[in-house]
């Protein structure tokens, strides 16, 4: 820290109490000073000699035939004073980051100037600001803090203006030519650790980001015009404004919900919160982290901020959706709502985020095109990760009792078929839901479930899904259609390429769309068609699968459990010499559902029913 001393005597001030300060002397003093509640016992020519104000005041209390002055608006108190006067009596002082502005407010005030005397106070303390405080980073940083009490004679007399200069100046120094001292306690980076000739050490390179924890002391007020100024520069990157505001928002803000809302601080945190959101970088797409931008849009909504703030906040979350973690869209609902997350703002961001992506990649193509362009819909990573995180949300919201079946449905349908190339985490959370809202009626629940399509289901899912009393029963019988469709293509890729048995699920979906049951005018017995997947049991009956096909190649031929397998033999007999009923599918997962093909209620079906159970 830089310091100044001035004058060379010794210090001859004492004091008798709290309220009383004199000077040691031979002589008698013949002035009394009175700042606020202190008392002070002085001489008239030293301080005379260099004050304007105390000539005034000596001269009105002369005429008044008193020998008190009273100086009880005085800046800085009076210990601020007492600088001055010591100063006066050529005392020895020291001037430091934390007394300088008091001291240079006091000697404003006593008019301690040029005019008055040469190298008086005035002049002393700004050679001391110029040529010290404002070079040194830290200083100037303690400096600005403590013009807080004094903040209108401080921004009078430029005191503030030049501190947030220097801070901003200095924050956009090259970090190669950073040579003072910071704060930094954050780890460094991968790239900060180098290893040369077999020895491991540490390079500690400065940081483009090591001004923010010093800088996260000052108040909000100060802080926002610091960082204003800081992006005036026009020099720091948005991640580093970012991260700036991210650290400053952890400093401050309380981590429970009680002390956030609680009436001593929620007009601070309110504020607080407000600014950040203004603070953030102009371009939407940087800056700041998701995960960040959501924890911000959370506690902006239990403060109360302004609605606008909020919705800015929402525009710049929809950009960087695909970032996102399932905690972070946790977000408590309020009242009047009555479910534990506030689904409607997810569902918000979700439509934002899509109405950006129709407008950067034209989804209408993508939909149209969707078989012929698998390649291109690929490409689309922050599609597709917006589409496995809004089902990992359904799958947690789905526990909530008071979550309606609509809200639900809205926001599975609001992602793409483009977005969904596997429904398995789209079973869970409808498995999920089912669980935990058994009082579903019959239509309710063929409902929901045509929210999934059973072609887009693994192995695995299927297998569980067969198994799954909770859904319908025509749904349960599309999926052990669709699987053992899968493994009738699997034999048949194994047997026509023994050596690449990979190629077993490379058609799956045009095996299902040539097996799956017809429309009306191209009906054929339900014999005939469960005659072909027979074929399945009698090429594992007949081994002609070797032992040096790959294990995907065996998996993709694997049968399903045997109750799965009675069904599928009940209903072929019942169905054989049967035409095909044109009925409508119960889901919506397929448009060739094999259920199409299943006649009316049979004991044999109702028996099955009876069996399954869920092990999800």
């Amino acid at each position: 820290m830089k310091f100044m001393k001035l004058g060379s005597k010794p210090d001859a001030f004492q004091a008798d109490g709290k309220s009383i300060r004199y000077v040691s002397s031979e002589l008698a003093t013949d002035v009394i000073i009175n700042v606020g509640e202190v008392k002070f016992y002085l001489h008239k020519f030293p301080l005379l000699s260099k004050s304007n104000r105390l000539q005034k005041l000596v001269s009105k209390a002369n005429e008044e035939n008193s020998e008190e002055v009273y100086m009880v608006d005085f800046p800085g108190g009076p210990k601020s004073f007492e600088i001055c006067a010591k100063f006066c009596y050529g005392m020895t002082v020291t001037l430091n980051a934390y007394n300088v502005v008091a001291a240079r407010c006091a000697a404003e005030y006593l008019e301690m100037t040029e005019d008055v005397d040469r190298s008086n106070l005035v002049f002393k303390i700004e050679v001391f600001l110029n040529s010290s405080i404002f070079r040194s980073w830290k200083d100037s940083i303690i400096v600005l803090q403590t013009t807080k009490p004094l903040l209108s004679w401080a921004e009078d007399l430029k005191i503030v203006g030049r501190c947030i200069d220097s801070i901003a100046s200095k924050t956009s120094v090259d970090p190669a030519n950073i040579s003072w001292s910071y704060t930094y306690n954050r780890k460094l980076a991968e790239t900060d650790k180098i290893v040369e000739e077999g020895m491991n050490y540490r390079v500690e390179k400065v940081p483009r980001d090591w001004w923010v924890e010093d800088i996260c002391e000052l108040d909000i007020d100060l802080y926002k015009r610091v960082m204003i100024a800081v992006k005036s520069k026009g020099r720091m990157d948005g991640a580093v404004i970012g991260e700036a505001l991210k650290t400053y928002a952890v400093r401050w803000l309380p981590d429970s919900v009680d002390a956030l809302i609680s009436d001593e601080h929620a007009l601070r945190n309110k504020s607080l919160v407000e600014t950040i959101i203004c603070l953030l970088p102009s371009d939407k797409g940087m800056g700041c982290s998701c995960s960040f931008l959501l924890k911000l849009l959370k506690v902006s909504i239990l403060v109360g901020a302004d609605y606008s703030l909020r919705e800015d906040l929402v525009k710049r979350i929809s950009l960087k959706l695909h970032e996102a973690r399932i905690v972070d869209l946790l977000i408590p609902a309020r009242s009047p709502q009555i479910t534990i997350y506030d689904v409607e703002l997810v569902h918000s961001v979700v439509n934002q985020f899509l109405m950006h992506e129709k407008c950067n990649w034209n989804l209408d193509v993508v939909e149209k095109n969707e078989k012929g362009s698998d390649k291109f819909i690929l490409g689309h990573g922050s599609l597709l990760s917006v589409g496995r995180l809004i089902d990992g949300y359904l799958a947690e919201i789905a526990h909530d009792p008071n979550l309606n079946l609509c809200s639900f449905i809205d926001l599975s349908q609001l992602i793409p078929e483009s977005a969904r190339p596997i429904h398995d985490g789209l079973y869970k959370a409808i498995d999920i839901y089912l669980k935990e809202h058994p009082s579903l009626t019959k239509a309710e629940r063929k409902r929901i479930c045509g929210l999934m399509n059973v072609k887009k289901l693994t192995m695995e899912a299927s297998m569980d899904a067969a198994q799954n009393e909770l859904l319908p029963l025509r749904v349960v019988v599309q999926v052990l259609f669709f699987e053992q469709v899968r493994s009738a293509a699997g034999v048949r890729a194994a047997n026509n390429h023994p050596s690449d048995a990979s190629l077993s699920t490379t058609n799956l979906d045009e095996e299902c769309d040539k097996t799956a049951l017809p429309e009306e005018e191209n009906c054929k017995p339900l014999g005939k068609h469960m005659s072909e997947i027979k074929v399945t049991e009698e090429f594992q009956k007949n081994g002609k699968l070797g032992k040096k096909n790959s294990k995907n190649s065996r998996s993709g031929v694997q049968l399903l459990p045997s109750r799965s397998r009675r069904i599928f033999d009940k209903l072929w007999s019942v169905g054989k010499g049967q035409h095909v009923e044109n009925r409508s599918s119960e889901t919506s997962g397929s448009s060739q559902s094999p259920t199409s093909i299943v006649p009316g209620d049979t004991k044999s079906v109702s028996s099955s029913r009876h069996r399954r159970h869920s092990i999800s």
